[in-house]
């Protein structure tokens, strides 16, 4: 817990020099599914899921097993930004049959109220007054446009003034940032977003996905991506996370993706992120599952010294 607090205010720690580059150069730490580490068991299966894993569901037996492999994270949203984690992905969906427009995140099986999330984030937000976050809405479920006016609506709320609008994604930088009093990039891959100032398009956070269950495959994928983001003049995120296949969950039904994928690779993850460098060409946003098993945040954070060193010489 030491090192999650000593965290908590990296941004507003970096030096000068590093504060006025642009956003899309620092290495900045992220969570897959982070919202994943509270899913309702008892809730109805979201609609993501095929409609054979619906009918299996009803048994309550593969709802545990299913929540098993849902969980990407241990870390509640204000663990993670102690921890240094600042991009966060996010899937939300509307719960069929439900009155209201109330919207939950949803991996497999629905989790909390987004509004209860993003109250969280703000939270740590009002306490740090220099660290900025990327929300990036990429997977929208049984929802209409009255569901995504709903949505907007409680973001605008909850952020306010805090909500960065879009401009030139070269010109976005903490210094700028913290003298317009903005700490909250909202990405919102739908095209409403169109329509709104502080709703940033989904095209500016690609995130390419290498879907694979194959550790060294991954890492051969992230160096490929990499070499083709500078053409794009966007933010970038780099997936180092291991998608399981059908007959993984199959042979290891009641391990769950923890134990037979992440725990054993992510030193493997870890070794590839310590041999990374900021900068046009190189990492910006990287995102893995249980953030916490290793010191990730804090190793991803330390990438930006080789910035420092290159100003140097």
């Amino acid at each position: 817990m030491e090192a999650q607090r000593s965290n908590a205010d990296w941004m507003g720690s970096l030096p000068p020099v590093l504060s006025a580059l642009p956003l899309s150069r620092l290495a900045i730490p992220g969570s897959h599914d982070s919202f994943s580490y509270w899913v309702d068991e008892k809730s109805p299966v979201g609609p993501d899921q095929a409609t054979a894993v619906k009918r299996l569901a009803r048994i309550s037996l593969i709802k545990k097993l299913m929540k098993k492999w849902s969980v990407t994270q241990s870390l509640t949203f204000k663990e993670q930004l102690d921890s240094g984690i600042r991009y966060f992905d996010l899937r939300v969906s509307s719960k069929p049959g439900e009155a209201g427009q109330e919207i939950y995140f949803i991996h497999g099986l629905f989790g909390t109220r987004v509004w209860d999330g993003l109250v969280e984030i703000n939270t740590f937000l009002a306490h740090h007054s220099k660290e900025v976050i990327f929300l990036d809405f990429n997977h929208f479920y049984a929802m209409d446009s009255n569901h995504h006016m709903y949505l907007i609506s409680r973001i605008q709320e909850i952020f306010g003034s805090k909500l960065c609008t879009k401009e030139c994604v070269e010109n976005v930088t903490l210094q700028n940032l913290w003298e317009k009093q903005q700490q909250a990039l909202v990405f919102y891959h739908h095209p409403i977003c169109e329509i709104y100032p502080f709703l940033w398009s989904g095209n500016k956070m690609p995130a390419p996905w290498a879907n694979t269950t194959n550790v060294h495959k991954l890492l051969q994928f992230l160096e490929t991506t990499l070499n083709e983001r500078a053409k794009y003049g966007t933010f970038h995120v780099s997936q180092a996370i291991l998608t399981p296949r059908v007959k993984t969950v199959a042979r290891h039904l009641s391990r769950g993706l923890k134990n037979t994928l992440v725990h054993r690779n992510l030193p493997l993850i870890l070794n590839w992120v310590k041999s990374q460098k900021p900068g046009i060409m190189g990492v910006n946003i990287i995102t893995s599952d249980f953030v916490e098993q290793v010191d990730f945040a804090a190793t991803i954070i330390e990438l930006n010294d080789l910035l420092l060193e290159d100003k140097k010489s």
